[in-house]
């Protein structure tokens, strides 16, 4: 079944066509983006049971452009009487010419645009505003207690599902647009103690649809179980360089982060990044192709188009080992002189939009996993990632990954290290990757910031990778 648009969106859409034609007739260009945003997430523990409202939201921005100035404006009410008023304000903060230092007023061109009139819906099979509170908390305490009665060391075993549903309208003077979409995230942890000592696993769970994905979740308590466990026999990392296998989940931590911001063309305006310095360049091994775009999977990031009105594209940013393009939104676009690539994203109605990621991922290569692994002499199989960052002005990366499972002679030895700091050069971690598995996966329970806010949904993702990689 197709998620249906939202009723308020519905019922808004002639006061804010009257509204976009009321901005087009005074100013050079304008649009206006309406959304309506429900959820619910719920959590289930040996001691605590919790249900809590999403990031529920609902109202407008309005961006206008003429003679050379720029002017955003957001609310949340819209009656047929407030269209004069909405007007007047993006008036009076056009005649302000406010504008971040630095830019001149060449750098707000109207954009050219193609006619488009577009409506789109993904797929779901279980609607969960259909639900109620009752079966889902009943499902995931059924998690709880199987993860609970595995092994006597369990001391707590964490359930967690979030389900998240909107609708978008973008209208300007060419383009009549909406989507509605909606995705599920979920995720299973394990704390088990040994002495004094307790540690923790986490596998989580994400995918466009609703309820039915709960289902993949019960998949993933023994393992997550099991990690704990080995966990409590984990020594300290000894540091040094290694030939390492990549979990699909590190994959996409390393994904994200060794060309995630930096290749955000933003960046590139702000001269912020050494991307540009390396297009057509190789930075990585001929076995690497990635891909950025809303469209270039189905994961908790896919959209149609993005918060300024662009078509989500399907961008290749490295190319068998060459930097081929970043990724913009559409101002960094019309800066830079380039096409939009979908990337112009808002935290919300009432946020500027930037350009962020939203599916990230290396396409899968043609290796098996067990030979990858039979392949190496000594090294470590990295799985568990939990945090990164990165450096797009000097390409540093620092990651950290919660095991490291030593291999010797092409076997799991058994021994394991935790916790685990993934370092280096990004072109050189990249160059180093001499094997790809032919599977592909994504995750998307997590959200990106710009800096320290500005926080969107995305996913990251690829293959199994063999690279050589500085542990510590």
């Amino acid at each position: 079944m197709k998620v249906q648009e939202s009723a308020f969106i519905a019922e808004k859409r002639p006061l804010l066509v009257r509204l976009r034609d009321a901005l087009c007739a005074e100013f050079d260009y304008a649009s206006v983006l309406a959304e309506d945003t429900v959820g619910r997430d719920y959590r289930v523990s040996r001691h605590d049971v919790s249900v809590g409202e999403g990031d529920n939201m609902r109202g407008f921005v309005v961006k206008a452009l003429d003679g050379g100035r720029y002017a955003e404006y957001s609310f949340s009410e819209l009656e047929e009487s407030s269209i004069p008023c909405v007007v007047a304000a993006v008036r009076e903060l056009l005649a302000a010419d406010v504008r971040p230092a630095g830019l001149t007023a060449r750098a707000y061109v109207p954009p050219e645009a193609e006619p488009t009139v577009f409506s789109g819906a993904t797929d779901y099979e279980i609607d969960p505003e259909s639900v109620g509170d009752g079966d889902v908390l009943d499902r995931l305490a059924a998690l709880r207690d199987k993860g609970l009665g595995m092994d006597e060391a369990v001391l707590d075993f964490i359930a967690w599902t979030a389900w998240q549903k909107y609708t978008k309208l973008f209208l300007s003077r060419d383009k009549d647009m909406t989507q509605s979409v909606m995705y599920l995230t979920g995720g299973v942890v394990a704390a088990a103690m040994k002495g004094q000592e307790v540690k923790q696993a986490y596998l989580p769970c994400s995918g466009l649809g609703g309820m039915e994905l709960l289902a993949k979740m019960e998949e993933n308590v023994a393992p997550c179980v099991r990690t704990a466990l080995d966990l409590l026999h984990s020594e300290p990392m000894i540091p040094g360089e290694y030939e390492c296998i990549c979990s699909p989940e590190t994959t996409g931590m390393i994904v994200h982060e060794a060309f995630g911001h930096g290749v955000e063309m933003d960046m590139f305006v702000k001269d912020r990044a050494q991307a540009p310095q390396f297009i057509g360049k190789y930075v990585a091994s001929p076995l690497v192709t990635m891909h950025d775009g809303a469209s270039s999977a189905d994961q908790t990031a896919t959209y149609f188009f993005d918060d300024e009105g662009t078509l989500a594209h399907d961008t290749i940013i490295i190319d068998k080992g060459v930097l081929q393009t970043g990724i913009s939104d559409l101002q960094s676009a019309l800066t830079l002189g380039t096409e939009p690539t979908g990337n112009g994203r808002r935290e919300s109605f009432a946020r500027k939009a930037y350009t962020r990621m939203t599916n990230t991922w290396f396409e899968p290569g043609h290796d098996k996993l067990e030979d990858m692994i039979a392949s190496v002499k000594y090294g470590m199989y990295l799985e568990c990632p939990s945090s990164g960052m990165e450096d797009p002005k000097n390409w540093g990366i620092q990651c950290m990954v919660n095991i490291a499972r030593e291999i010797k002679d092409g076997k799991l030895t058994g021994r394991i290290f935790s916790p685990v700091v993934l370092t280096g050069y990004v072109p050189d971690l990249l160059k180093s990757i001499t094997a790809m598995s032919d599977g592909l996966e994504l995750s998307g329970t997590g959200f990106c910031g710009k800096g320290h806010k500005e926080w969107v949904k995305v996913s990251d993702g690829g293959p199994y990778i063999k690279a050589t990689i500085r542990l510590g």
